[in-house]
Order: C-alpha cells, then sequence, then structure tokens
C-alpha cells in the first residue's frame, strides 16, 4: 500500500503543477482579451465609415469599376480564413476550418474554383497535412494583430480580384473569421468582401452602409481613380477588423478552454487526495493491525512459558 500512496502523491504533484500552468495561462488570456476588445471598438467605426465612403461613390456614379461590379458568370473565388497560431484554444481554429471548408462545397457547387488564402499556423497546418492546395498565408501574428499584417495580406488579394480570371484572377472575395460576439460566444462567420453589394443584400447593407438612394455625384480627378484609392482601404480595414475580431475569439476561446482545464485539475486533484487518504488509513489500519496480531501473539507465547 505504501507504493501505492506514493503514486498518488507524484500524481497529485504533476497535476498541481498542471493547474497552475493552466492557470496563469487563463489569466494572461483573460488579460489580452480587455486590449484586443478595444481594439475591436477603435476599428469598427472606421471599417464601417470607408465602407459607406465607398458606397456612396459607387452608388453617386455610372463608372463599373472591376471592385464593384458582378461579374456575369463568376468562375474563381478567394476564401481567406483565419486561424490561430497556437493552440489549447478548445474548438476555435477548427470551428474556422469547417466554416471555411462548408463555404468552399457551397462556392464549387455553384461551378466557382477556390482559391485558398490561410493565416495562422493551425490552418496552413490542416491544409498541409492534408495536401490541400493553398494560394498564401501568413503567420506569427494572430494574437496580436497590426493593421501592417491586414496590409500584407490584402496585397495580394486585391491583385488577385484586379487581374481577369483567364490570368489567375478572381471574381469574388470571401473571408471566414471568428466573430467575437461575448467572453462566452464566438461565432465562426463568412463574409463576401468583393464584389462590394449595392443592391441591399451585402455586407454594406448589413454594416449600415447604405441607407438611401443616393444621387449622382460629379467626381475629380474621377469616380474610378476615387474608387482606386478607396476600395484598397476598404478591404485593408475589413481584413484589419475581421483579424482583431479572430484575435479578441482566440484570446475568449483559450481562457475559456484553460478555466475548463484549471477546473478539471481541480477535481482530479481532489480525487487523487481521496484515494491517497484511503491508501494512508489501509496503511495505518494494516499497522494497527499488526501490531495487535504481534502483540497477542507475544501475550500468547508469554503465557505458554508460565507452565
Amino acid at each position: 500500500m505504501g507504493a501505492q500512496l506514493r503514486v498518488y502523491k507524484r500524481r497529485i504533484k504533476s497535476v498541481t503543477a498542471t493547474k497552475k500552468i493552466t492557470k496563469a495561462m487563463e489569466m494572461i488570456s483573460a488579460s489580452r482579451i480587455v486590449k484586443a476588445q478595444r481594439k475591436v471598438a477603435a476599428s469598427t467605426p472606421y471599417a464601417t465609415e470607408l465602407t459607406r465612403a465607398v458606397t456612396a461613390v459607387a452608388t453617386g456614379s455610372n463608372t463599373r469599376h472591376p471592385l464593384t461590379t458582378e461579374a456575369e458568370s463568376p468562375v474563381r473565388s478567394a476564401v481567406l480564413l483565419i486561424t490561430s497560431d497556437r493552440g489549447l484554444a478548445g474548438g476555435y481554429s477548427s470551428n474556422a476550418i469547417k466554416a471555411a471548408a462548408r463555404l468552399t462545397e457551397r462556392l464549387r457547387a455553384e461551378g466557382k474554383e477556390v482559391d485558398t488564402f490561410i493565416v495562422g499556423r493551425k490552418g496552413v497546418a490542416y491544409y498541409g497535412f492534408r495536401e490541400l492546395k493553398v494560394a498564401d498565408s501568413w503567420t506569427g501574428f494572430t494574437d496580436n494583430p497590426s493593421y501592417a499584417n491586414a496590409k500584407a495580406v490584402a496585397a495580394p488579394l486585391i491583385e488577385a480580384i484586379e487581374k481577369d480570371t483567364a490570368e489567375g484572377g478572381v471574381d469574388e472575395l470571401h473571408i471566414v473569421f471568428t466573430e467575437f460576439v461575448s467572453m462566452l460566444t464566438q461565432t465562426p462567420v463568412d463574409n463576401r468582401l468583393l464584389p462590394l453589394s449595392l443592391d441591399g443584400s451585402g455586407e454594406a447593407e448589413a454594416e449600415g452602409a447604405k441607407s438611401e438612394i443616393l444621387p449622382l455625384f460629379d467626381f475629380e480627378p474621377s469616380a474610378e481613380d476615387v474608387l482606386d484609392a478607396l476600395l484598397p482601404r476598404y478591404v485593408e480595414s475589413r481584413i484589419y477588423n475581421a483579424l482583431l475580431q479572430a484575435a479578441a475569439s482566440e484570446h475568449a476561446s483559450r481562457r475559456k478552454a484553460m478555466k475548463s482545464a484549471t477546473d478539471n485539475a481541480g477535481d482530479l486533484i481532489n480525487t487523487y487526495t481521496r484515494l491517497a487518504n484511503a491508501a494512508r488509513q489501509a496503511d495505518i489500519t494494516q499497522e494497527i493491525s499488526e501490531i495487535v496480531g504481534g502483540a497477542s501473539a507475544l501475550a500468547d507465547a508469554t503465557a505458554g512459558s508460565d507452565y
């Protein structure tokens, strides 16, 4: 029984060390959520107003710009998937990957080819292990993205949608990320960024970008030049906001996963403590029984020697 008690003590020590680690990770993630939420709140108004400006230019002119004009028969789409660089965040990355897979299946069912762009090591590893084609990928900044990171991600996507599909370009741009709803709820979503919807059915309307039909305007130097300047900023701002939303969701998911791990470690420590106490009591009982048995045997031997 002594050996079993030592095993329980080693397990308690090991689980206690693990609990300290998970508790520290939970506290770190909780502190980072607050910073990520502030960045999301700061970036959202800019992205929304920029969407309004782009919509106003596109709606208030007769210019047919490649970034706002629907293709008659779209044949290729680009999908940007945002995952995490690190694990220990529950189902955060896997849920985003599943949402991207559903979107890809839907686009292919519509007869479109899909070029996949990935942010985060988890997504890159998933596609690499399954030998799935990836057009481009970025890693190393998912937990704290900057606007420079968003520009780096947006550049090849803008270039792809400006090209003709015969030259490797795409007709549509979709983004899959995890939207931060609350500390307890993070939802994977897929949005179409380009072409920008002007008929009230797309994301621009969902963000309140178009509230009324705008009259025609005169633009200087031209509406096309204004769109050329605004639309890249629009894509960068939407991707930056999505990266921030994903970062906040990642920290929230990790905090939730680490809290669950800490609670489970506490339950396991209590279980092993009870088992260790039971083993110790069994050892004490056995020792008492041996002492009593030895004393009784000695008493019987002494009594026999008296005759």
